[in-house]
C-alpha cells in the first residue's frame, strides 16, 4: 500500500514524489526536494523528475540511475541550486527494496520489533557534480512492516516556541507506529499538534509511506 500527500508552501514548490511502474511488475518510489522554492525551485523539480522517469526505464539499478540524472542535470540546472532524491526500486513479490540516496533525508522503516530503521546509501546531491557515484543497498519489508520517505518541511517546521518538530520526534513517532494505522495520517496530527493554531507553513511537505499487509496465519 502506496500512500502520499503533498503541501507545499506557496503555490508551486520544488518538492516532488513519484511511482511508477517498471519491468517485471516492480515499482520505483521517489521522493525528492529542490532547493529553493516557488517557480525557480519547480522548474528544476520538473526537469528532475522527467529525467528520473526516462532513466528508470532502461537501468535496473538505483545507483546507476541517480547518476545518470545526476550527469545530466549538472548541464542544465541554473548555478547555487540543486536537488536531493531517494530512489527506491520495489519488488512486491519478494517486498525487496533496492534504494540508493542522493543526499536527501534518510528515509525511516518501521519494524515489527517497534525499533525505527534509518535506510541509509550515500551520495551527493543531484545537480552540484559530475561523475558523482551512488551507493546501493537494499532490505525487505516484513509483513505490517512501513517505510516512510519524506521531505525537510516536516523535520524543520516549528512551533509556537521556534523549536523544530525534528529528526528524533520523527524517529521515536515512526518506532511506536501502530501496525492498524496509516503512518502518514499519525505523523500529519502529531505535526498539526506540535504547530499549533495559526501556524504559517515554512516550506514543501511531502510524505510518502509504503507498507506490507500483515502476513495471514
Amino acid at each position: 500500500q502506496i500512500t502520499p500527500y503533498y503541501h507545499p508552501a506557496r503555490e508551486v514548490g520544488g518538492d516532488f514524489y513519484d511511482f511508477f511502474e517498471l519491468d517485471n511488475g516492480r515499482f520505483g518510489l521517489v521522493v525528492g526536494d529542490a532547493t529553493g522554492k516557488g517557480v525557480p525551485a519547480a522548474l528544476v523539480m520538473a526537469s528532475a523528475r522527467s529525467m528520473l522517469r526516462a532513466v528508470a526505464q532502461v537501468s535496473e539499478s538505483p545507483g546507476d540511475v541517480l547518476r545518470r540524472v545526476n550527469d545530466s542535470l549538472v548541464a542544465d540546472i541554473p548555478p547555487n541550486m540543486f536537488v536531493t532524491c531517494f530512489y527506491a526500486i520495489l519488488d512486491p513479490e519478494s517486498a525487496n527494496l533496492r534504494y540508493a540516496n542522493a543526499g536527501h533525508d534518510l528515509p525511516y522503516l518501521h519494524r515489527l520489533s517497534g525499533e525505527a530503521e534509518e535506510l541509509r546509501a550515500r551520495g551527493m546531491p543531484l545537480g552540484l557534480m559530475p561523475g558523482m557515484s551512488y551507493e546501493e543497498k537494499q532490505t525487505v519489508l516484513n509483513g505490517g512492516e512501513a517505510a516512510l520517505f519524506y521531505s525537510d518541511g516536516l523535520v524543520e517546521a516549528h512551533g509556537p516556541k521556534g523549536d523544530m518538530f525534528g529528526f528524533p520526534n520523527l524517529k521515536a513517532l515512526v518506532a511506536k507506529h501502530s501496525e492498524e494505522g496509516s503512518l502518514g495520517e499519525l505523523l500529519l496530527e502529531e505535526l498539526y499538534s506540535f504547530v499549533g493554531e495559526g501556524w504559517e507553513q515554512e516550506d514543501d511537505i511531502t510524505l510518502l509511506s509504503l507498507r506490507r499487509s500483515a502476513l495471514l496465519s
